[in-house]
């Protein structure tokens, strides 16, 4: 098994990656990295118009990836009871795939002990999506990922492959004047 130095160097050779994130399965890479944000969209035969999450470990980070930072989500993110993922307007510094068409982005600020680690030495967000192809379910367990995804990455994360993991993150959409939308609870 790699230790999170050896993962931190495959990230920036531009490797994509498959770990398990604070809720289910994921397929990741360094959310700055085109090219490997690119690679997961033709690993899960994703269309282009769909965005991907991106994870921050802290608000000091999510706020040097988006500029028009409201006041609101720090109450939302700090009152969230699972992992929750905000979609904001607008972004910067991040690859240009990972953002939808209209020019926002989804970000959640982790919690979850593995992907903090890999994020501070990474010292760059990661993206996130979950490790099934477009259109299909997302798998719950390391043995649900098809072999496709699996052998589609450079490596695996090999920590907690006999975990069962849990539901997608809740996804709410904020505004520039700071109302919010819930897309997914």
């Amino acid at each position: 098994m790699l230790d999170i130095k050896e993962y931190t160097e495959k990230l920036k050779k531009g490797e994509v990656m498959l770990y398990p994130t604070d809720t289910i399965w994921g397929v990741g890479c360094d959310a700055t990295n085109e090219e490997a944000c690119q690679k997961i969209s033709q690993i899960k035969n994703r269309p282009n118009e769909k965005s991907f999450i991106i994870l921050v470990d802290s608000f000091p980070m999510l706020e040097r990836y988006v500029p028009d930072f409201h006041e609101v989500c720090y109450e939302l993110c700090d009152n969230a009871d699972k992992p929750l993922t905000v979609i904001y307007p607008t972004s910067r510094n991040i690859a240009p795939s990972a953002i939808a068409e209209d020019g926002s982005i989804g970000i959640r600020i982790t919690k979850d002990p593995l992907c903090v680690k890999l994020i501070r030495a990474l010292k760059k967000p990661l993206l996130s999506t979950s490790a099934n192809i477009s259109g299909k379910t997302h798998p719950l367990s390391f043995d649900e990922i098809s072999n496709q995804i699996k052998n589609g990455v450079d490596f695996i994360v090999e920590d907690r492959l006999k975990d069962k993991m849990d539901t997608p993150s809740q996804i709410i959409k904020i505004d520039l004047n700071g109302s919010v939308k819930i897309i997914r609870n």
